[in-house]
């Protein structure tokens, strides 16, 4: 196992290739039980979701236990930020209870910012593992879906990865978009072309899905993210069968795919939208084993953390 030190773990733009590589081995490490770490004292950790969440939430929760961590639930509809309290306040009062670091999902683009370049007068001093900001980063989605296209073709480079669906909107896309392509792999966008932003070109082409489906090794397929639209775009502009007939991966379009190809989905699906629900779990779907990879890439990313904050490390 690599010892890899960060002091927070927030935008996989911070992350070197070699960072990503070794975070992939130590997760390889805790799926099959090869290590352990050793905490310098008992280790606290709160996850403050303020946006909803099953997957990454759950699946942080579970990282923590089984590396030994206390949690401490904290629920954001009944806490004082109900009374006006800022998101900073929250923290310096959790970090006073003694608790030794945060997983924050939050609404606001770089929210940690605030959190993590400290004014003078401010002495905060928690770490924070970041569990999605807007539209901004998904650090912990990215390494998990590096970590499952790791496990089937052992490299990135040259791979050619399509990413489709709601980009624009899509914080998944946006850090995977960010992290493949400096480690080397070929990017297709598809999608809606209302849905795509011209910025994302210096990461990879904007096509469309029929154009590449028999090339790619991998499709990244995205929710249409409602949440983030305005109601009158959504009624104007999203039919469901339309979308997955222009835009999703039907079956014909699987039949299309290479032999080794794999279809991704960071969840939650909206079957027969962006997937035909049978497809869901074909045998090219690597949707399960991603969910899986969660929990130990989250291990090896709160590890890091730990390390890098002289709280524990690896045994």
């Amino acid at each position: 196992m690599k010892n890899i030190a960060l002091d927070n773990f927030v935008s996989v733009e911070d992350l070197t290739n070699e960072q990503v590589i070794d975070l992939i081995q130590n997760a390889e490490d805790f799926k099959v039980g090869k290590r352990n770490i050793t905490l310098k004292k008992p280790v606290y950790a709160s996850n403050l979701f303020f946006e909803s969440s099953t997957r990454t939430h759950t699946s942080f929760e579970m990282a923590e236990r089984k590396l030994g961590i206390q949690v401490i639930s904290f629920d954001p509809e009944h806490s004082s930020i109900n009374k006006g309290e800022t998101l900073y306040d929250t923290l310096l009062t959790l970090e006073a209870l003694g608790v030794n670091f945060c997983v924050v999902r939050h609404s606001q683009n770089e929210y940690y910012n605030s959190l993590i370049n400290l004014k003078e007068d401010q002495h905060l001093h928690m770490p924070i593992l970041n569990g999605g900001d807007g539209s901004g980063q998904h650090p912990s989605q990215c390494m998990l879906d590096l970590m499952t296209i790791y496990e089937e073709f052992g490299h990135f480079d040259n791979l050619k990865i399509a990413i489709v669906g709601d980009i624009t909107s899509s914080r998944v896309a946006r850090s995977n978009m960010q992290l493949l392509h400096q480690l080397g792999a070929n990017i297709y966008f598809a999608g809606p072309d209302y849905w795509y932003d011209d910025k994302f070109e210096k990461y990879g082409k904007h096509c469309k899905i029929d154009e590449i489906i028999d090339q790619v090794d991998a499709v990244m397929l995205l929710r249409v993210q409602h949440e983030r639209h305005d109601a009158d775009q959504n009624e104007s502009r999203f039919s469901a069968l339309e979308y997955h007939e222009k835009y999703g991966l039907t079956n014909a379009r699987y039949k299309q795919m290479q032999s080794d190809a794999i279809i991704m989905h960071p969840g939650p699906i909206n079957r027969d939208v962006e997937l035909s629900s049978n497809l869901v779990e074909a045998s090219k779907s690597r949707f399960v084993q991603q969910m899986r990879n969660g929990v130990f890439m989250r291990m090896a990313m709160i590890e890091a953390v730990l390390r890098g904050n002289h709280l524990g490390g690896l045994e």
